[in-house]
């Protein structure tokens, strides 16, 4: 199809100023559309969320733009099972499917609410395509009570696109998905990782700072599925003293996990850092350390960060997740049985005891990411997708 005649509407659940992995990809794509010169508007839900300049209130619904693309804010009263709730989306979802026609749809999945009215215009002419982020696991009853709804999306999709083979060849729905699998890999922003001369001078001085340690380094929230509590159990199974394991970023294990490793020296917390010091700390560090246990970490652009910066990853086996498939196994770091500490703490020691292996694995980690997992790169996937017929 010519790409002038295209005009796409993406359905996510927020947009920035709300910063959500989701989020992101929704932001990429508008990114990637933009450069393409493709017609666009975007429908979400409104969501509290500031940045400073612009602020968000979720009971509002709101026409506003961002990087210059229409986005049409729905405002809703309340939320269960983290789903919002909306008397307004209906009106507005028929609003902007009749005055700006799209010739295509980008749903991001999972948004049982949001299906539910899509799937009322399945029979307009317009190609869909389901992001199918993850599989709803968490709320048994929700799983339950929109499986139907689920199979009728999938037969109506043109295509179910994944971040990695995992999403689309290790999902529940896997068999009905059948040839409408379709791999769209997310994207770092790289622009946001290049390094300043006072942030090289920054790294420097953390590598003086722990001397001939090698550092370990983790970032992200401080929740269950991140795995934090075997990454500080791993640690207390090193007897050497020549790594250093710093944990940056706060969450509701925070405490918790500093009581756990109250007793080891090698476990550094840094608190929530800035941008600048997270490119700092992944320019200082020499393994990264991604101890992610559940699905729901689908893919892990914290470890493409850090590989990026050529340092060789530590993860764990994840059924269903793109964490491995962004580091592999023997190639770009190393992958360790599920949970397995012993195991986590061997590799540690196997990439901390030498240094040619953590530049070969560092090396192919850094191609690795910029073979695949570039906005450039990014750009041209979508092209590839919305050309095809």
């Amino acid at each position: 199809m010519d790409l002038e005649k295209i005009r796409v509407l993406q359905i996510s659940k927020y947009m920035y100023p709300f910063r959500g992995g989701t989020e992101q990809v929704a932001q990429d794509i508008a990114h990637a559309l933009t450069e393409l010169g493709i017609k666009q508007k975007i429908i979400c839900f409104n969501e509290d969320a500031s940045d400073g300049k612009k602020t968000c209130k979720h009971n509002e619904t709101v026409y506003d733009t961002y990087d210059g693309v229409d986005v049409i804010r729905c405002g809703y009263q309340l939320k269960v099972a983290s789903q919002a709730l909306s008397i307004n989306y209906a009106r507005e979802l028929k609003k902007v499917m009749d005055e700006f026609e799209p010739t295509h749809i980008i749903l991001h999945y999972p948004n049982p609410f949001v299906t539910h009215y899509l799937l009322k215009y399945s029979n307009r002419k317009f190609k869909l395509y389901v992001y199918w982020h993850l599989d709803i696991t968490k709320q048994k009853r929700l799983k339950k009570l929109f499986h139907g709804q689920n199979i009728r999306l999938i037969k109506r999709a043109d295509k179910i696109l994944g971040a990695t083979p995992k999403h689309v060849d290790e999902s529940e729905y896997t068999p009905i998905f059948g040839d409408k699998r379709y791999i769209l890999p997310y994207a770092i922003d790289e622009a946001n990782l290049q390094l300043s001369k006072t942030e090289i001078n920054r790294a420097k001085g953390i590598k003086n700072k722990y001397q001939d340690k090698i550092l370990g380094f983790f970032i992200g929230r401080h929740v269950p599925y991140k795995g934090l509590q075997y990454l500080i159990d791993a640690s207390s199974k090193i007897k050497e003293d020549n790594v250093r394991f710093l944990i940056a970023g706060t969450g509701e294990l925070t405490e918790e996990l500093k009581e756990r490793a109250k007793n080891d020296k090698k476990v550094i917390f840094l608190g929530r850092i800035t941008d600048s010091d997270r490119r700092a700390y992944l320019e200082a560090c020499d393994i990264v350390c991604f101890p992610s246990i559940t699905r729901n970490e689908g893919f892990g652009l914290a470890l493409a960060e850090g590989m990026y910066f050529g340092h060789p990853a530590v993860t764990f086996t994840i059924p269903g997740s793109g964490v491995n498939y962004v580091n592999l196994n023997g190639v770009t770091g190393i992958e360790c049985p599920n949970r397995d500490v012993n195991k986590y703490a061997e590799a540690i020691r196997k990439l901390a005891s030498n240094p040619e292996l953590r530049k070969r694995y560092g090396s192919a980690a850094r191609k690795r990411v910029l073979d695949n997992f570039t906005q450039e790169r990014f750009i041209t996937n979508v092209r590839r997708l919305l050309e095809e017929q």
